[in-house]
């Protein structure tokens, strides 16, 4: 197994629930064309810009966080934003990982480079947006990739590039939690820049518990996940940006990751063993 593909014990038969009570089926439909929509705009506006040298890489931030925000929005989650703005300059933007809602939210705080796996490029719509928007793409079960990457990154952020990255490598329902892997702060390290920790969580309005609605994990579908969060009612984003961490601050990369982890190591692996009773010992196996 590779440092760069970690597992997560949460599926979506074990762990994640649908939300209560459900939209209705032709409100979800019209919140989905309502993405698909926006989404088709800022594929026209990307090609637009790579199209006109004059406009390439000059698209206002504000713009793409206002894009972003549209696009949660549109499928009919909330957004509430805790803390202070994302600083300039060249940034390493980590958080927990949930749900493909992660990434327009993280482009909400500020418009960046993403830590992709490779697989991504292949995809439709979805690898020409993040290629063109610069993704730096990573092969997650070669080892021997693992200096190149962490190379490219620290380049990039010298450049004075912000590069969002999901330490924890794998997605988790948003109840259960991972622990950061450090491989990417070495990066962060290496280029002398901050660190920005972001913690991601989703609840119903009106709740305390963290909701799974949103979770994207195990063998799950991306369609089926469009489906849950267009049909859930009352569905919140708290995108808490926690203070940063400054060059420096911290001697080594295992203690930057422990200080950027938004949820202790310990509170992690009590929820992963909360879950036990419906994970296989295989699935907890790989929790461990």
């Amino acid at each position: 197994m590779s440092v760069w593909l970690p597992t997560a014990p949460c599926t979506p038969g074990s762990c994640v629930e649908p939300a209560a009570p459900a939209a209705a089926v032709p409100r979800a439909v019209l919140r989905l064309t309502a993405v698909a929509v926006l989404v088709l705009a800022g594929i026209a506006l990307t090609a637009l810009g790579w199209g006109c040298p004059r406009l390439r890489g000059r698209i206002p931030a504000e713009w793409v966080r206002r894009w972003c925000r549209s696009i949660v929005r549109a499928i009919g989650v909330r957004v509430r934003f805790t803390g202070t703005a994302a600083p300039d300059g060249g940034l390493l933007l980590v958080a927990n990982h949930v749900s493909w809602l992660d990434i327009p939210l993280l482009a909400a705080v500020r418009p960046a480079r993403m830590l992709a796996k490779t697989e991504i490029r292949d995809w439709p719509v979805a690898g020409a947006l993040a290629a063109r928007g610069g993704a730096v793409f990573i092969e997650r079960d070669r080892l021997r990739a693992l200096p190149d990457t962490v190379a490219r990154i620290a380049h990039a952020l010298r450049e004075g590039a912000a590069v969002v990255a999901f330490p924890e490598g794998s997605t988790w329902c948003g109840r259960a939690h991972g622990r950061f892997h450090r491989a990417v702060f070495q990066a962060a390290l290496d280029a002398g820049v901050p660190v920005q920790p972001v913690r991601l969580r989703y609840r119903q309005d009106g709740g305390g518990a963290a909701s799974t609605a949103a979770a994207f994990v195990g063998e799950d579908t991306l369609l089926a996940s469009l489906w849950r969060v267009a049909r859930a009612r009352g569905l919140v984003a708290e995108v808490d940006i926690r203070p940063v961490i400054p060059p420096g601050d911290q001697p080594d990369r295992r203690s930057l990751a422990r200080a950027a982890q938004p949820v202790p190591s310990e509170t992690a692996w009590t929820h992963a063993v909360l879950l036990a009773p419906q994970l296989s010992p295989q699935g907890m196996a790989r929790a461990r």
